[in-house]
């Protein structure tokens, strides 16, 4: 393992930690042509893309194969393996021995891969693709093209669409509402052009997505308690708040098969979870006191409606959900006064993200 700069754990706050029961398989041969000449004198942002994997075998492949065809030359692959028990870490020394693979010892969640391919990494930018998911050719040449064009945006939202039907949004940029819900723009419409243009979001989407290395230097890394579902809308108001943006960049395109390696009974406790620490953590007090009512207003109708589906081992899930999100508030409240303390930009842009959310609604 090798870092540029300083240790990560100087370098990054958020969900950090030490690197004791990791492991990595190095890229073998080829990983410098891979990554191209990284002199001062190239212009070109040099990314790490990394895949966060978890029993992945099916869909991984297709994913890397994508990365593979990719027409930019100045990237790394690191797939971060959370333990898996299907064998999918095997095959990309066995088959993408150009990559780098990066084990941990046991399912850690979304974000602490995450985390754990930031602080190996080494790119200017560092792009997160799902393992169900597929790039087109030229998704990091795209990305790259906006961060140039754009020195004022610190992340970047892609156009994802579904694998299997690949006239149809699945995220457009993110939206986060005024009662606490997130959301993605476009969500099951039809392509027809009308997110072609590029726009500043409020968020972007963790299966697809790029972020400068300096947010994260800034911000910290992705909130590791949240494990899964929401930390990606986490990591995005906390750097909104902290005046990095994020542009929508609709050339950009990724296919994502919905679900393929969560959902269900996890997605609904993580989320009936983590709506409630993501918005108690980020939103300052007086968009709360603003929105107080909508916020608890929305928290009771999914009570009642998981109650009124109780046979139901996902409404059942959301309940318990709810629970661990109230009872985690002492610790919430501690790490809300961290990220309001550190604000640096007015409420008024936050209000502007969260009315542009029901402008978006209005488009759906």
């Amino acid at each position: 393992m090798s870092h540029r700069e300083t240790p990560p754990s100087r370098r990054f706050q958020e969900g950090s930690g030490d690197l004791a029961g990791r492991s990595e398989t190095p890229a073998a041969g080829g990983r410098e042509a891979l990554r191209g000449d990284r002199g001062a004198e190239n212009p070109l942002p040099f990314i790490s893309v990394i895949v966060p994997n978890w029993n992945g075998a099916r869909f991984l492949p297709g994913c890397l194969e994508s990365l593979r065809s990719q027409r930019y030359g100045r990237f790394e692959v690191l797939v971060v393996d959370n333990g898996s028990t299907d064998g999918s870490d095997h095959l990309v020394p066995e088959r993408f021995p150009e990559f780098r693979l990066v084990r941990l010892e046991c399912n850690k969640g979304f974000a602490a891969a995450v985390n754990e391919g930031i602080r190996r990494s080494e790119g200017d930018l560092v792009a997160l693709l799902n393992n169900d998911a597929e790039a087109e050719v030229d998704w990091l040449e795209r990305l790259a093209d906006a961060a140039l064009r754009h020195p004022e945006a610190g992340f970047f939202a892609c156009k994802i669409l579904l694998y299997d039907r690949r006239d149809v949004i699945h995220s457009a940029g993110d939206f986060y509402s005024k009662d606490g819900v997130p959301g993605n723009r476009g969500v099951w419409q039809v392509d027809r052009g009308q997110f072609d243009r590029e726009e500043w979001v409020a968020s972007a989407c963790g299966g697809a997505s790029a972020w400068r290395r300096t947010l994260f230097e800034d911000v910290g890394l992705f909130d590791e308690s949240l494990f899964m579902y929401c930390e990606d809308v986490d990591m995005s108001l906390r750097a909104q708040l902290r005046g990095h943006r994020c542009l929508y960049v609709p050339s950009a395109r990724v296919y994502h098969r919905l679900s393929a390696t969560g959902g269900g009974e996890t997605a609904s406790f993580y989320c009936g979870r983590n709506f409630i620490t993501v918005a108690v953590k980020n939103l300052p007090g007086g968009i709360i006191r603003r929105y107080l009512g909508a916020l608890i207003g929305t928290q009771l109708r999914f009570a009642v409606h998981s109650m009124r589906h109780l046979r139901e081992r996902a409404a059942r899930a959301r309940l318990r959900g709810q629970m661990a999100g109230l009872l985690e508030m002492p610790r919430t409240l501690d790490r809300r006064r961290a990220v309001q303390a550190g604000r640096k930009v007015p409420e008024a842009y936050l209000l502007s993200l969260l009315r542009e959310a029901e402008s978006t609604l209005e488009r759906s």
